[in-house]
C-alpha cells in the first residue's frame, strides 16, 4: 500500500487583500528596507501586538510522564485577556517584549519609549508595523510632555505594512515561535503568562536568534506581474 502523503489534519492560513497601488507601494518600501545592509545607526525593527487569552483548567490536567504527553480536560475557564507588545531586530537577533493589561495609545507610547532607550546610539529607528489606530505619533503627544513626544517622533521612522499583509512583518515569525513554546498553553493569569513569555524571549535573545528575509521586491514584481500591469494601465 502506498503511503498517503495527504495530511488533512494540518493546515495553514494566510490573507492577502486586494492588490492596489497603495498595497504595492507599502510592500515595496518594506521589502526594500529588509534588503538593506545592517547599519547600527539606522536599525530596522519589526513591531506588532498580539492578544493573549487567559485560560484556566476546570479539571486538573494529567502531568506529562516519560513517553506520555500531558493530558488536558476539554473544559476550561476564561480569565480575561491581556496583550503582548513585541519588537525584534531581525539582523541582530535582538528582541524586546512587554505584556500589558490592554492595548491603548498609552501602552504603545510607553513601549516605544522603552524601546528607544535600547537604541540610544541610533540616529533613527526604522520601524515596520501595521496601520493600527494607535500606531502613530499622536500616541506620544497624548501621553507625554511635548518635548518628550517630539523626541520620539524624531527617533522613529515608520514603515507601514499593507492592509491584511501581516506576513510582511517578520515579528510574526517571533509570535509563531512564542506560540509554540508557551502562548498556546493554558495560562490562567497575566502574571504567569508574563513570566513564561519573558523567559522564552530572554532565551531567544541570549541565543541571538536572527531572521533572514528572502522575498525581494524583484520577486514580488515577478510573482505579481499581472497585478502590477493592471494597476499601471488604470487611469
Amino acid at each position: 500500500m502506498e503511503k498517503n502523503e495527504l495530511k488533512p489534519h494540518l493546515k495553514r492560513q494566510w490573507c492577502i487583500s486586494k492588490i492596489t497601488g497603495d498595497f504595492i507601494a507599502r510592500m515595496e518600501q518594506v521589502l526594500w528596507l529588509y534588503n538593506l545592509p545592517y547599519d547600527p545607526k539606522y536599525p530596522v525593527i519589526c513591531f506588532d501586538e498580539r492578544p493573549c487569552f487567559l485560560i484556566g483548567d476546570k479539571v486538573e490536567p494529567i502531568p506529562m510522564r516519560k513517553g506520555k504527553v500531558k493530558k488536558e480536560h476539554y473544559s476550561y475557564e476564561k480569565h480575561g485577556s491581556c496583550v503582548l507588545l513585541m519588537a525584534i531586530e531581525p539582523l541582530t537577533g535582538k528582541r524586546f517584549g512587554k505584556v500589558y493589561k490592554q492595548r491603548r495609545k498609552q501602552e504603545y507610547a510607553d513601549f516605544m519609549f522603552e524601546l528607544s532607550l535600547l537604541y540610544t546610539d541610533a540616529h533613527r529607528i526604522r520601524l515596520v508595523q501595521d496601520n493600527l489606530n494607535t500606531h502613530n505619533n499622536s500616541s506620544f503627544y497624548q501621553n507625554m510632555e511635548p518635548e518628550k513626544a517630539f523626541g520620539l517622533t524624531q527617533k522613529f521612522e515608520f514603515y507601514f505594512t499593507p492592509k491584511s499583509a501581516s506576513w510582511l512583518n517578520m515579528v510574526e515569525i517571533e509570535f509563531s515561535a512564542l506560540s509554540k513554546q508557551c502562548l498556546s498553553d493554558r495560562i490562567p493569569s497575566q502574571e504567569e503568562l508574563e513570566k513564561r513569555v519573558m523567559a522564552v524571549i530572554k532565551d531567544r535573545d541570549d541565543k541571538k536568534v536572527k531572521f533572514k528575509w528572502q522575498f525581494t521586491k524583484e520577486n514580488a514584481r515577478d510573482i505579481m506581474h499581472k497585478s502590477y500591469t493592471q494597476i499601471l494601465t488604470k487611469t
